[in-house]
């Protein structure tokens, strides 16, 4: 009974301590220390944010800061981690990365007081500069810039297979687009597959080869010119939308030439030739819906990943060189055969003058009595 009552009391006396120890213990944090990460982050703010006059990392300080009152600080002070409490006066300016800079009654900041990832707040004090309050930085640039993502968790299988159905329901409802308003350039461009197959994978390959050196021939020839200087940009614009037009045409066309293979029996028409393109689009698409629902096995959805990229390679490929060969559907093989003329019963006569001379008549084979 002794030796239980003791022990009783030892655990007794432990689990009083424990809450006691973890208190002590949260009080005595170790002080934030400038890191690699930091370091970089302050050297982006230097290089993209030049007018923000940010002083070197090592005169940045980490944690809360704050200016007392009735004291005076020369130059800028700057705070990374933290917030920058001013209650006296500072000369240059109030600089806080990662924290608020707040300007207490009494305060004042000769300067400018600038907060990025925070925000300026002056409760009843003054600053005789600009205020500035950069919001969101180190989720986006910042956070590309030093080597991190905005969000570190993967991508789950279910964000995978929205991200494919969302890309098959866009084109699906481009391809109806297509077909209502478009329907002859998507014939002509699967016309094209069907004669010239080989030859539209090779003038595809080129195709992609000569898409960049196209683009800077384009900007070399504006360069030219003052007003083709400033043209630059929307023929850049206008040559990305051209090229996504006739990769989305031809894509198309592949897919609606691969699905009327389930409709080899049925009549040629609108409905069909929906049916096919519907048909081809789910073939594609269903490669990657096969690699998002892998998305849980690295080595699985990486392999299923690489074979749906591989086949929308080569279906974009052909695609586009067939939509290249036909000039996105406008030139067709049709129209190069030419209808025959109409032959005029008169047309081997000697022309008749102006001044009235009979034209000579046509030869009439007679026979003589015997």
């Amino acid at each position: 009974m002794r030796a239980l009552t003791l022990g009783a009391l030892i655990t007794a006396v432990f689990a009083a301590a424990a809450p006691a120890q973890q208190s002590v213990d949260t009080t005595h944090r170790p002080a934030p220390t400038m890191d690699g990460r930091l370091r970089t982050e302050i050297a982006i703010i230097r290089g993209l944010f030049g007018s923000i006059h940010a002083p070197e990392a090592d005169s940045f300080k980490v944690g809360t800061q704050e200016v007392p009152a009735g004291t005076t600080r020369r130059g800028t002070i700057a705070v990374a981690r933290g917030d920058l409490g001013v209650r006296g006066r500072v000369d240059g300016d109030a600089i806080a990365v990662h924290g608020d800079v707040i300007v207490y009654p009494g305060g004042s900041v000769g300067g400018n007081a600038i907060a990025i990832d925070g925000r300026v707040r002056t409760v009843g004090g003054v600053v005789d500069g600009d205020v500035r309050s950069i919001r969101g930085i180190t989720g986006g640039i910042l956070a590309r810039a030093a080597g991190r993502g905005p969000s570190d968790q993967p991508l789950s299988t279910w964000g995978a297979l929205k991200i494919a159905l969302g890309w098959f329901a866009v084109l699906v409802v481009i391809g109806i687009g297509v077909l209502l308003f478009a329907e002859k350039n998507l014939d002509g461009v699967v016309n094209a597959l069907e004669v010239q197959f080989s030859r539209s994978f090779w003038i595809g390959v080129l195709a992609q080869l000569a898409a960049i050196p196209a683009l800077l021939l384009v900007a070399l020839g504006l360069v030219v010119s003052l007003i083709g200087i400033l043209l630059i940009p929307f023929a850049v614009v206008a040559y990305v939308i051209a090229l996504a037009g006739l990769l989305t045409l031809g894509f198309l066309a592949v897919a609606r030439f691969t699905g009327r293979a389930f409709f080899r029996g049925a009549a040629p028409s609108r409905a069909v030739h929906l049916r096919s393109l519907v048909a081809g689009l789910f073939i594609y698409l269903g490669l990657w819906f096969l690699a998002a629902a892998f998305t849980w096995n690295p080595v699985a959805g990486s392999v299923l990943r690489a074979v749906a990229l591989a086949g929308c390679w080569v279906a974009l490929t052909f695609g586009l060189g067939a939509t290249i060969l036909t000039r996105a559907g406008t030139h067709r093989d049709g129209d190069r055969a030419r209808k025959p003329r109409p032959v005029d019963d008169l047309s081997w006569q000697t022309p008749t003058p102006v001044t009235g001379v009979v034209a000579t008549r046509r030869p009439v084979v007679t026979s003589k009595p015997g």
